[in-house]
């Protein structure tokens, strides 16, 4: 194994999106990332498409590089494998209710006591200390809760909508990734393992209040919470004479090359709404509803060549098919074809951090369920026979 954290493992109890898109990230920088999988498997394993039973292609996005172990936590036999996995581990993450952690005695200091410098981390929904604790939490409840469906009515949606992606799951995973790097780096300066608690609610108000805290932030208030520009209607890709366009005309210099493309070089200094980056501010809805209406006076291939000759920031509007077959994306290799043993050629994206002295890379295919059990059990000190009785009373499996 070789990367930045070569000699990291991870002890990952996670399951569905935030926990196993956190443990990937530690799995593509080198570390040894053990997924601990009920006999069912990860739920996502059965999200279509799929070639083969429990091998979805989403479970093949985030599972790289780890290796998977089938342990029943509701049988003592397989709590003390657990165990006896954790005292080889730098770190366990989970993201269960820490409840859940609770009744299978499974929580800090059942696991402190077979290691006392591992590294705890528990993605949680909410913080354990306030009126929420316990609550079940997902990506679509956590959107709610912080806002983002009301924000899609203030942009102009007719009702309000979630963001179509695990906005939420994926921006928790990478702070959970964030502090479980950060506790390491703590444990290497004072050689002490500690309990770690990221909460989806509290990292995602967070996220979504460094935009909008807006006039909240004084006290008293000078005015509602919200960043106007954000919130503008017209703040969409812009609608041309034959398609759309990507495009932001923002900063002074931007705003002069656009009014002189567009014949009209005296705009800045005869309409005071244009005049400066504070006034445009001002006049958000204004200024985007005029840069629509210009727009709409000419093809996406005539204001594709008009904004790169202003230097003018664009971009095409791309669908997700266009976005995979992106040449930017394929010239410098950032999609990997890559032979799975059971799933045949699969494409699957890379690492999008570039290193000048290492470069992350696909060192093992998604696990299927339970695929290295007998061999972590071995490692933790198991021996052939026992494994075997382990198998028959069912507290583990092996993938057929």
């Amino acid at each position: 194994m070789s990367g930045p954290l070569a000699g990291i493992r991870v002890l990952d109890l996670t399951t569905v999106v935030l926990g196993p898109y956190a443990t990937q990230l530690l799995a593509d920088l080198g570390a040894d990332v053990v997924k601990v999988e009920s006999p069912e498997g990860d739920n996502t394993r059965q999200l279509a498409p799929m070639r083969n039973p429990g091998m979805g292609a989403m479970f093949l996005h985030m599972n790289r590089n780890k290796r998977s172990v089938v342990l029943d936590l509701k049988q003592p036999a397989g709590r003390e494998a657990l165990l006896r996995l954790a005292t080889r581990m730098d770190v366990l993450v989970y993201n269960t209710r820490p409840q859940a952690m609770q009744r299978l005695r499974l929580g800090y200091e059942e696991v402190k006591a077979v290691n006392p410098k591992i590294i705890y981390v528990g993605a949680v929904g909410f913080d354990q200390t306030g009126p929420y604790a316990g609550r079940p939490a997902y990506d679509d409840l956590i959107q709610g809760a912080v806002g983002l469906p009301w924000l899609m009515t203030r942009t102009g949606a007719a009702s309000p909508r979630y963001v179509p992606a695990t906005l939420c799951d994926r921006i928790v995973g990478q702070a959970t990734a964030n502090a479980i790097l950060a506790a390491l780096v703590r444990r290497s300066v004072c050689g002490e393992g500690q309990a770690v608690e990221v909460p989806m609610f509290e990292t995602m108000a967070q996220f979504i209040l460094g935009d909008h805290f807006g006039g909240r932030t004084f006290e008293p208030a000078m005015g509602e919470p919200g960043y106007a520009r954000l919130l503008a209607k017209f703040r969409a890709p812009y609608e041309t004479k034959d398609g759309y366009i990507c495009a932001l005309v923002y900063n002074d210099k931007q705003w002069k090359n656009f009014c002189a493309r567009i014949g009209k070089p005296d705009l800045l200094t005869t309409d005071p709404r244009f005049g400066s980056h504070a006034e445009r501010a001002k006049n958000i809805d204004e200024v985007y509803a005029f840069v629509a209406a210009e727009m709409r006076t000419r093809t996406t291939e005539e204001w594709e060549r008009l904004l790169t000759e202003g230097d003018i920031p664009w971009t095409k509007m791309n669908s997700l098919d266009e976005l995979i077959d992106d040449p930017h994306l394929a010239l410098h290799g950032f999609f990997k074809q890559v032979d799975h043993p059971s799933e045949g050629r699969i494409t699957t994206p890379g690492v999008p951090t570039r290193w000048s002295s290492w470069q992350p890379e696909y060192r093992h295919h998604a696990p299927r369920c339970g695929e290295h059990s007998a061999e972590l059990l071995q490692e933790a000190g198991y021996s052939p026979s026992e494994i075997e009785q382990m198998l028959r009373d069912g507290v583990t499996s092996v993938a057929t």
